[in-house]
């Protein structure tokens, strides 16, 4: 019996807690009164059938059984020796992540992680048993987006396990695939592994496209001064964040993929294979890590281009200004040299009788001359200042 982890209390499957590890894995069926020191395992839910999508047992790279539960799948695998399980799920409950952890043995915390999802891309060996995480991505035309998906594959002896959160990768195109090549699948659940990992990375060719078409269409909007442009380089930013996260850990599992080949005698075929995917997932990194700093270049240039339209706004609000300042200063110019014989015309037109000027008979010749006089005075002094 393998003790669990005293410190650790697993967050969301607790009931892992009472799992045991069976003396011996997948012995023949007992007879029926005999008894067995493996715990029974929980009878699958109603909802298994519809979490299981595929679950077939392969002899020598074909097909000979297909099952639609876990149970018969467990079975048949017990009564048939030398076959490999592959098992697909998608979005399992905890009842049929502790009936696989029963059956095939699996760690404590790789099925907590199965279960609750959001992990970063990691591999893990638990005994014999190695865990892969993996994020696959499609690209979304019609929503011009990147559709995130997580996959979690457990690779065992003679069993294949994978667990998909979300609608990507297509793992039946996957399955089609190997069962096309039976030389390639009858070499074992690492060439399963080989077969998933490169359905994922050439999966991000098609990403990396739709991605490097976006950042033209963003390039043109710059130049052409979109005003929503700003929004969606910051939307693109965040997918090609979230999209680095998920192709730059690639390189260094593969790496300890390959090591771990080595140190297990996997065949050497295997390892040509695995370091083709490895080289796409290079590429595919580095096209990932050029629309990064592609997009905060074209960030830096709408913003100058931003500032450079505001200050072409700025000086026109500025200039438009001026140019109501210079007609305010005319029209006040005018006001004024008008206001002169309109004050003199007011004060003697108000036929008052004790008025001097009014009985002199030179009174309407100086009236005029002085309007006159203060009329050309004024306007000489605004025309030097530039009033007019």
């Amino acid at each position: 019996m393998t003790p669990e982890p005293p410190a650790r209390r697993p967050r969301g499957l607790r009931a892992l807690r009472g799992l045991r590890k069976p003396a011996k894995k997948r012995p023949a069926p007992p007879p029926a009164d005999a008894t067995s020191d493996r715990p029974a395992a929980p009878a699958p839910t109603a909802d298994t059938a519809g979490s299981v999508i595929n679950a077939a047992l392969y002899r020598d790279g074909r097909r000979v059984s297909t099952h639609d539960t876990l149970a018969d799948t467990f079975q048949q695998l017990r009564a048939t020796p030398d076959t490999l399980a592959w098992i697909g799920l998608h979005r399992p409950t905890p009842a049929e992540l502790i009936t696989l952890a029963s059956e095939f043995d699996l760690h404590q915390l790789a099925v907590e992680d199965a279960l609750e999802a959001h992990q970063r891309p990691k591999l893990e060996r638990y005994g014999g048993t190695l865990f892969v995480v993996l994020r696959a991505a499609r690209y979304l035309d019609d929503a011009e987006e990147v559709d995130f998906g997580e996959l979690h594959v457990f690779v065992g002896r003679d069993f294949v396990i994978t667990v998909r959160h979300g609608g990507a990768p297509d793992l039946s195109a996957v399955r089609r695939r190997m069962e096309d090549a039976p030389e390639l699948l009858k070499r074992g659940p690492e060439a399963v592994l080989y077969a998933i990992l490169d359905a994922v990375v050439d999966d991000y060719a098609p990403v990396v496209s739709g991605v490097q078409n976006d950042i033209d269409e963003i390039e043109t909007e710059v130049f052409g001064g979109d005003p929503r442009v700003s929004r969606r380089i910051y939307e693109l930013s965040r997918e090609v964040v979230e999209f680095q996260r998920a192709t730059r850990p690639l390189n260094g599992m593969l790496e300890n993929l390959t090591a771990g080949f080595e140190k297990y005698a996997i065949d050497e075929e295997l390892r040509r294979y695995l370091r083709d995917v490895a080289d796409h997932a290079l590429h595919t990194t580095e096209r990932v890590d050029g629309f990064r700093q592609a997009l905060q270049d074209i960030l830096t240039v709408n913003a100058t281009l931003v500032n450079q339209q505001q200050n072409a706004e700025m000086r026109a609000l500025a200039e438009a200004g001026f140019e109501q300042n210079e007609e305010i200063k005319k029209i006040s110019s005018w006001a004024a040299i008008l206001f002169a014989p309109t004050l003199v015309g007011t004060i003697y037109g108000m036929n008052f009788d004790h008025m001097p000027e009014l009985h002199w008979g030179l009174g309407y010749p100086f009236a005029i001359i002085l309007m006159a006089v203060v009329c050309t005075s004024l306007y000489v002094i605004f025309k030097r200042r530039d009033w007019l």
